[in-house]
């Protein structure tokens, strides 16, 4: 009698967790869905008219999509590949000074131990609560007098010190980078930075790329700083451009050019995420686990 109890106690838990498990699974679809539900929108709304566009909402795709995008590349007052290029260049280099920057100073904080050591992470933590519009006045400030306006360096060399990044590094280094491996390199014979570089970051390729695609779209989605810095229009990033376009003379005001932009803006993006989305699974997963 007790088997039988027992064996139906644990259907009607086996039942319970298949039923919640579907459950999980239909929230998740519906959240995906109802997240995917806008880039569709965008996508559909980039292939019509602007007189489609006034005629309302729907959700059956156009055929104004070339159309849109030969006005949009044939603009005389938008440079959309400088943009593009521009968007790119910074981007990119933010991405690849952040990431290694950020995991030599995690693994400086990790691998070494100095006086200040718990200072100097909770100086680099505490600097996280700064906003950058706080410091924005005295920052324009400064490039005025060393004549760094309008130049892509401020939007690049500031992200060296990234204290978000520095502080992911420095968790996934505490469960995937045991002390031991690095002590092991250090009798072998091998420098610091040789360990750093040869030991240390290839361990940390996840982390790298969970990284690396965060401070990318942070870089390429940035309006407030470009818009401070860049003052030419050879050197503007697409979304002062998008913005520029947005705030054009109502007559001469396009809506349709603006969403097939933003789509443009965002296919990057979405491309670097495919690439990468296995590394920033594991990298999310890996990080969370003691190893």
């Amino acid at each position: 009698m007790t088997e039988k109890k027992d064996n139906r106690k644990n259907e009607s838990f086996s039942l319970s967790v298949g039923t919640r498990r579907i459950i999980a699974y239909i929230v998740l679809v519906l959240l995906t869905i109802l997240c995917l539900f806008w880039f569709y929108v965008l996508f559909v709304n980039a292939t019509r008219s602007k007189a489609e566009l006034n005629h309302g909402f729907t959700l059956i795709p156009s055929h104004y999509a070339a159309k849109n995008l030969y006005n949009l590349f044939h603009n005389s007052n938008l440079p959309i590949l400088r943009g593009l290029l521009n968007s790119f260049l910074v981007a990119t280099s933010t991405c690849v000074v952040s990431t290694y920057f950020s995991a030599m100073t995690a693994y400086a904080i990790h691998a070494y131990n100095f006086k200040f050591k718990n200072a100097a992470f909770t100086f680099i933590l505490a600097i996280m609560m700064i906003p950058t519009q706080v410091t924005a006045l005295g920052f324009l400030s400064l490039l005025r007098k060393i004549h760094l306006m309008d130049s892509f360096v401020p939007l690049i060399v500031p992200s060296i010190a990234a204290p978000a990044v520095f502080f992911y590094m420095k968790q996934y280094m505490e469960a995937n980078l045991p002390m031991e491996l690095l002590e092991s390199a250090r009798i072998d014979g091998a420098g610091e930075l040789r360990t750093f570089n040869q030991i240390a970051l290839p361990m940390m390729k996840p982390a790298i790329a969970v990284q690396a695609i965060f401070s990318f779209v942070t870089s390429w989605n940035n309006y407030f700083v470009p818009a401070l810095v860049l003052k030419s229009d050879s050197k503007k990033t697409l979304p002062i451009l998008i913005a520029t376009l947005r705030s054009a003379d109502f007559l001469k005001f396009d809506m349709a050019q603006v969403y097939m932009f933003i789509f443009m803006a965002i296919l990057p993006v979405i491309i670097v995420y495919l690439f990468m989305a296995r590394s920033i699974v594991a990298g999310l997963t890996a990080g969370a686990v003691k190893g």
